[in-house]
């Protein structure tokens, strides 16, 4: 019998959320991190995680040149919310140059038109989440080459630098490229790494179930992890 049900490999400890969840992450195999691959930000997208997991699920050796987390907001995904156990949007809390204290605002439908979005905080200062400060040490002590961050449900690819992989990922998934998503993100994640040359591709998923991406995506990201093709973009 295919045994799918757990995840064949060890993880590593990289940090604790705010309610005590270890912050995990499966390193590259070769030691060299082409990829960061990053999944759970908002604990409203459990897809991201799921799917991610699936695709790890099937396969027999650990990726060579590809880090894994996922679940970068244990709590929220638990909880259910967006933000972390403390409201705070962890893709907001991130130390860019247009960090704001201000509360953000958000769709609660994000495809339906509210009287006004719902408020959530940003964090007390940059960096001020466990999960942040944690993340941002997972990327200096890992250097990768890009990361890429897994939301939903948006359907689309957001590469501001229009790279290669970003293409790959447009016409493998039928999603469109944008190079900009369309709203102000203040503190976010790929604003940080923009400033400071990293790149970083957000791929969106479509508004579909989990069973509904499952069979699409998750062939396209183990052929992520496995093939030589992305690996060489």
């Amino acid at each position: 019998m295919d045994r799918r049900s757990d995840l064949p490999f060890e993880l590593e400890a990289f940090g604790r959320s705010r309610m005590g969840a270890a912050l995990q992450f499966l390193p590259p195999a070769s030691g060299r991190c082409a990829t960061l691959l990053i999944a759970g930000v908002h604990g409203e997208e459990p897809e991201t995680t799921v799917i991610l997991s699936r695709s790890l699920r099937c396969l027999r050796s650990a990726p060579a040149t590809t880090a894994c987390v996922l679940a970068v907001n244990p709590d929220g995904l638990l909880l259910g919310t967006r933000g972390n156990a403390a409201g705070v949007d962890l893709n907001r809390n991130f130390p860019a140059s247009d960090w704001q204290p201000d509360p953000v605002g958000y769709r609660w439908h994000v495809d339906e038109p509210e009287a006004e979005p719902i408020a959530i905080h940003t964090g007390s200062e940059p960096a001020s989440e466990p999960e942040s400060r944690a993340l941002l040490g997972l990327i200096e002590r890992l250097r990768p080459e890009r990361v890429i961050s897994l939301h939903a449900p948006l359907a689309c690819i957001d590469d501001p630098d229009d790279s290669a992989a970003g293409r790959w990922l447009a016409k493998t998934t039928g999603l469109p490229l944008v190079t900009e998503i369309g709203y102000p993100t203040p503190g976010s994640m790929g604003t940080w790494a923009g400033e400071r040359g990293l790149p970083w591709i957000t791929w969106e998923f479509p508004k579909r179930s989990m069973e509904e991406l499952s069979p699409d995506y998750v062939p396209l990201l183990v052929e992520m992890l496995t093939g030589e093709e992305f690996a060489s973009l």
